[in-house]
């Protein structure tokens, strides 16, 4: 049994997936992508945060109450932090929510992800007990990526790929923030990008908000884009434009 180190849980997640879900945050992420509203799921540890440990089972049971608010599209999201970094604990999680009928989806920016072992591995099993993943397309241009992130984007998209080899089905979310990513020739190279796969069920623009910065003081962290403000409409529309698959 592996327990799985958790943030929080939100019982009735309208934004994390298809219909109503029972959305797991879990601790622990190695990026710091500058617009983080989640900044307190950094540290796997998380012990000034109220983070918890829990077994699958347990989780599950907790996750089971709630189902009759789900219909016949919700279930249950790991979200994070970034949950691929458990992903012994959330290969038992989605095994057994499997077994129980749930429909299970999970929230990554597959930025750990390599096609070698023993992590490959683990990833194919848990692929076959997932049913959607929202995948996050932080900002298509390397260099920036690594500039909004701390990290390559290589990881990201190799990802992408094999989930479109396997036929997995995705959801993509784009944050789209004035300065950084709100820029038209990364979208239009996003586009690009996302016509050369095949699994894409819906692509989400998010617009950038400033909604975490008491976090960041809070917490003693200087925030970065506290300056920036959100899109406006018409910026939005044009992202929205650019990327739809509709």
């Amino acid at each position: 049994m592996t327990l799985g180190r958790i943030n929080k849980l939100e019982t009735f997640g309208s934004v994390d997936g298809p219909g109503v879900r029972f959305v797991v945050f879990t601790q622990g992420c190695p990026m710091r992508c500058l617009f983080c509203h989640n900044p307190e799921t950094w540290d796997f540890k998380g012990d000034k945060d109220g983070a918890f440990d829990i077994s699958a089972e347990d989780l599950l049971k907790k996750a089971l109450r709630y189902q009759s608010y789900w219909g016949r599209d919700g279930g249950i999201t790991v979200s994070g932090g970034e949950p691929l970094m458990q992903m012994d604990f959330l290969i038992e999680f989605f095994e057994l929510a499997k077994a129980a009928g749930v429909n299970t989806c999970i929230d990554t920016s597959g930025v750990n992800f390599v096609r070698s072992e023993p992590y490959f591995g683990k990833f194919q099993r848990l692929m076959k007990s997932t049913d959607l993943l929202l995948v996050d397309l932080k900002i298509i241009d390397p260099e920036e990526h690594k500039k909004l992130t701390g990290h390559g984007i290589e990881h990201n998209l190799d990802m992408f790929r094999y989930l479109d080899e396997i036929e997995k089905p995705i959801w993509i979310r784009h944050v789209l923030v004035p300065g950084i990513s709100d820029n038209d020739e990364y979208l239009h190279r996003a586009r690009d990008f996302i016509d050369t796969l095949h699994n894409v069920q819906k692509v989400e623009v998010l617009p950038y908000h400033s909604l975490a910065t008491a976090k960041y003081q809070q917490m003693g962290i200087d925030y970065a884009l506290k300056e920036t403000k959100s899109p406006t409409p018409e910026r939005i529309a044009n992202a929205r434009a650019i990327l739809s698959i509709d």
